[in-house]
């Protein structure tokens, strides 16, 4: 197996045992949220102004199912939809008190998980894990070229 087979190997072995250790936890406080309600949550919860196309390119759907996912939220009343007085075309999402309750939720579990993986991060080089976030940035990039030229976002 050369490097680059080994690399993609290896990445999806760890974000597998890291998806198989949080499943429970996230299904057991999030019970009844799919994964991408509660990640749409999560980026509305982040961000200011958000829109479809926001969520959309940020999650790497299409603005229709966004818009879907929007409505079942919305009638969930877990975000509701506004606009700006000086934009009435433009329709935007916040989280209701609801919805800021599940993105604390979320919040609180990703905080768990990361002093769960902590450990390892304070026992590596700092040098070497910038050596390891240089290379994954270099390689984000490379993969927005193509996903930019094969007209995918």
């Amino acid at each position: 197996m050369d490097a680059q087979q080994q690399f993609r190997t290896s990445l999806t072995t760890l974000l597998d045992k890291i998806t198989l250790l949080s499943k429970s936890q996230l299904e057991t406080q999030l019970k009844g949220f799919k994964p991408a309600e509660v990640h749409t949550i999560e980026f509305i919860g982040k961000h200011q102004d958000v829109n479809v196309t926001k969520i959309a390119d940020a999650m790497f759907v299409t603005r229709g199912a966004v818009s879907k996912l929007t409505k079942r939220l919305m009638a969930r009343e877990l975000i509701e939809r506004y606009q700006k007085p000086d934009n009435k075309k433009e329709i935007y999402f916040r989280l209701t008190p609801q919805g800021r309750g599940v993105f604390l939720t979320h919040e609180q579990l990703d905080q768990e998980f990361q002093q769960r993986d902590q450990p390892v991060f304070d026992q590596t080089d700092p040098v070497q894990l910038q050596t390891v976030l240089a290379f994954l940035d270099r390689y984000n990039q490379h993969l927005d070229h193509e996903i930019e030229q094969h007209h995918l976002q």
